[in-house]
């Protein structure tokens, strides 16, 4: 069954009525055809109507819809095939960041990225997505051999978060994502960073220095998310939808202050309500950014990297 958020619920309902009326046709034999049309096309506006009014914090909802497509299900319905590597070498795996050598159309390239999971025992076993500091040395190894091999890099970032355990600081987390992300700024691969979910602080920005930063539509990226900030500055998580407007953490907001290259658009309703059609998108996507950006020369590539991220920001001398 699908997982209808609060501010779905009118769609819910005239969902529930078009199955209702979908079952007495099939049960009685009587035409019901005009209404199904009338009512499938009440649900469509209802929902372009909906997302043409969603509220910051109701996109970071979204964003977090349990339904939603995550790294691994992009990779196995836009890969022709995917082979997984494991390990940092130093440490161990990290399950909270995948990566591996795909092919998408006859195009080889390195895919990696955070990963959830979809019940108790996958989110306990990704650690909610939150990747440890063997995760961004695992993600920073693997770009090292697609920059060896000449081959493009994507990464799908999607979390909540780099892992704040004691644990994750003894073993230098804050080492790691300062290391990525001088790393990732002299890569001469095209690299192609999209946030397919959640985009919350340095967990997000460890793999997310690129050529093409992009953000699927009901996605968010910011320096905290709004529950955080909420709980600094009001001591508490119940201002969390006012954090997320002072915030302005949505597509919208962070191709407006330009620390973005572009929006995804994402099927009517999100992500979640069909991942084939979303995983089409991104596919275009990924290979039409793929073919502008291998015109350059990785010279080129790693100056306009720098200077985008440079100007980033406002200043006063």
């Amino acid at each position: 069954m699908p997982t209808y958020l609060d501010f779905e619920k009118p769609v819910a309902e005239l969902e529930s009525k078009l199955a209702e009326l979908k079952k007495l046709a099939d049960t009685t034999q009587v035409d019901v055809s005009e209404a199904v049309i009338r009512l499938e096309d009440s649900i469509i506006q209802l929902r372009k109507d909906t997302a043409q009014n969603l509220t910051r914090w109701q996109r970071v909802q979204l964003s977090r819809h349990p339904d939603r497509p995550y790294t691994l299900d992009y990779i196995e319905l836009m890969c022709e095939e995917f082979i997984e590597l494991h390990g940092d070498r130093t440490v161990r795996d990290d399950p909270a960041m995948v990566g591996g050598f795909c092919n998408i159309d006859g195009q080889s390239m390195l895919i990696i990225g955070q990963q959830k999971g979809r019940n108790t025992k996958q989110r306990q076993h990704r650690n909610f997505g939150m990747a440890n500091p063997e995760g961004y040395r695992k993600a920073l190894r693997l770009m090292k051999l697609a920059e060896k091999f000449n081959k493009p890099i994507v990464a799908l970032i999607d979390t909540p978060g780099a892992f704040p355990g004691l644990e994750a600081e003894e073993r230098g987390q804050g080492e790691a994502i300062a290391r990525n992300l001088k790393e990732m700024f002299m890569l001469k691969v095209p690299v192609i960073c999209i946030i397919i979910g959640e985009g919350a602080s340095g967990g997000a920005l460890g793999i997310a220095i690129g050529d093409r930063v992009l953000m699927l539509e009901n996605t968010w990226y910011s320096v905290i998310s709004p529950e955080s900030c909420s709980s600094i500055l009001w001591r508490s998580w119940n201002f969390k939808e006012q954090a997320a407007e002072a915030l302005r953490l949505t597509a919208s907001d962070m191709t407006m202050a330009r620390l973005i290259d572009g929006i995804v658009e994402e099927p009517l309703g999100g992500a979640h309500l069909d991942h084939q059609a979303m995983a089409n998108i991104l596919k275009n996507v990924i290979l039409g950014s793929i073919n502008e950006l291998q015109k350059l020369t990785p010279e080129e590539r790693i100056n306009q990297r720098i200077d985008k991220f440079c100007s980033m920001g406002v200043f006063t001398e």
